[in-house]
């Protein structure tokens, strides 16, 4: 069995960094502790609290690996993962178990992190067989061009703690298929998970260097950003921190993607299906603990429907099981700790303050096993304006703002009243203004009579406005954000063409 996933709990382990393929302690030796924000008495383990000299470390080591892995057959690069993917298979439930003892979801949910993790593998191991170019006419006689994908060098990737599986393959699977090397940042709320994968992309044989883990906050993360000879930063967090790193990688003319914040609606019309439209909700605004970029944030009601439903949702919500993820039967986890515990305790107050409504929850949760973990009750607030803070900034927790509306159109416009765009939903059974929706929410994601969440690995994830900066993560786009495009000339003709001087006669 593998020591680091079949660890006994409780045993506050001394986990270390990963780089040039051999396990090490940060330079300094400084450690940070992990816990479990359903059982706080649980220690994980205590992870490195890496800087500078470990970040450059893992950068020289990336950069040395990356001649002989971007010359590596891309279906080779393949073949390896595949093999990730199956050992991913393999493990899923060892993973997923210590994914939720980490952070806190509910077991069936990190099984669904770990699978998308699995889909990841084989489609960008499928795609090494499908980096296409292009071939087209010269406009020169006895000329050729093409163009082709080349690899960029080393990669920094840093991601969030609520999906520490699923959402480092959606960079690292598509980066080493693309033939570039890595640096790995987790978030250091899930470091175990990130340690964890990183053994098993090792496992399945990903090269020395060409992989390599850097844990520890935000001085890390800094580090690897500006480090010079990191070539590209793939970021999931704040639009705060994503900002800063904008600036940076800028100034230092890095290639950037961004996945930051979002504050999703889901407008619901009067011809909706409201028992669909519930299952959805709960699912949406509760899944995750509201803890995702793609949460169900808002629900944009027509007056209509609003008070059946409202009160539907609110049934749902008070019945919903929370608790220890790993516990059978938890429907909803803990937040991930006391700082967010404290941020969604202030935005209650403000919801109140600007007249809003807490129809239920509102608080911490407390009760049998419950005491000793960061539980926050469903929450429903009411009579919400468009211009109230709860209808426009980020909570990120168990927290459903309800806005009444009369019309598709004013739905629309509260819809797209914020500077997030990252998901959206509508519940309609009228297919014209179904489709119109498509075109008319700002939002890099619509779904059609679903929730806000629920990606699917071989599509485009990503925003716009405040949520991102134009790259797509998954699907086939983000093969090209993880390689450059070379255009190549051959002329046979055996003479100097001076291509549109001798092409054009005036």
């Amino acid at each position: 069995m593998n020591s680091i996933i079949y660890q006994n709990l409780g045993m506050a382990e001394t986990h270390k960094n990963y780089i040039d393929g051999l396990w090490q302690d940060a330079a300094t030796g400084a450690t940070f502790k992990d816990i479990n924000p359903a059982r706080n008495a649980d220690v994980i383990g205590n992870f490195p609290e890496s800087g500078v000299e470990d970040v450059d470390d893992a950068v020289r080591a990336a950069r040395h690996a990356f001649k002989k892995w971007s010359r590596r057959p891309a279906p080779e690069r393949g073949d390896i993962l595949r093999r990730i993917g199956d050992l991913l298979t393999e493990r899923k439930s060892e993973l997923a178990f210590q994914m939720t003892r980490e952070m806190g979801k509910p077991f069936f949910e990190t099984k669904g992190d770990v699978q998308e993790a699995i889909d990841t593998a084989y489609y960008a191991g499928t795609e090494t067989r499908r980096l296409f170019g292009r071939t087209v006419p010269s406009e020169m006689p006895n000329k050729f061009n093409m163009s082709l994908r080349r690899p960029i060098g080393v990669c920094g990737v840093i991601t969030a703690w609520n999906f520490p599986v699923a959402v480092p393959t959606w960079k690292m699977f598509p980066a080493l298929a693309c033939g570039n090397t890595i640096v790995f940042k987790p978030s250091e709320m899930a470091p175990h998970s990130g340690a964890l994968l990183v053994q098993i992309m090792a496992d399945a044989g990903v090269p020395p260097g060409v992989l390599n883990l850097v844990q520890g906050s935000a001085n890390a993360g800094r580090a690897l950003v500006e480090h010079p000879d990191v070539n590209l930063v793939s970021f999931t967090g704040s639009t705060v921190t994503g900002s800063k790193i904008g600036e940076t990688c800028g100034r230092m003319h890095k290639r950037l993607s961004l996945e930051m914040g979002g504050k999703n609606p889901m407008i619901v019309l009067a011809d909706a299906d409201l028992d669909l439209v519930i299952d959805g909700l709960v699912w949406g605004a509760f899944g995750t603990t509201g803890q995702r970029c793609t949460a169900t944030s808002r629900l944009i009601v027509h007056e209509d429907v609003h008070d059946e439903l409202v009160e539907n949702l609110r049934q749902r919500a008070v019945a919903l099981k929370l608790g220890y993820g790993n516990d059978d039967d938890t429907e909803m986890g803990p937040v991930i700790n006391q700082a967010a515990m404290d941020k969604i305790q202030s935005y209650m107050d403000i919801a109140k303050d600007e007249g809003a409504e807490i129809l239920t929850g509102g608080k911490p949760a407390s009760g049998e096993g419950l005491d000793d973990g960061f539980f926050f009750e469903p929450t429903i607030l009411t009579g919400v304006t468009p211009e109230m803070r709860v209808a426009k900034e980020e909570i990120f927790g168990p927290v459903l703002s309800v806005l009444s509306i009369s019309s598709y159109e004013e739905a629309v416009q509260v819809a797209n009243n914020i500077e997030f765009g990252l998901s959206s939903s509508l519940y309609t059974s009228d297919v014209t203004t179904a489709f119109k929706a498509m075109h008319d929410i700002e939002a890099g994601i619509t779904y059609i009579n679903g929730p806000t969440i629920g990606a699917e690995a071989h599509m485009p994830f990503g925003g716009v406005k405040g949520t991102g900066n134009g790259h797509r993560e998954g699907g086939w786009e983000v093969f090209d954000f993880y390689s450059e495009t070379k255009t190549v000339y051959v002329d046979y003709s055996g003479q100097l063409q001076k291509a549109q001087i001798d092409n054009v006669d005036d």
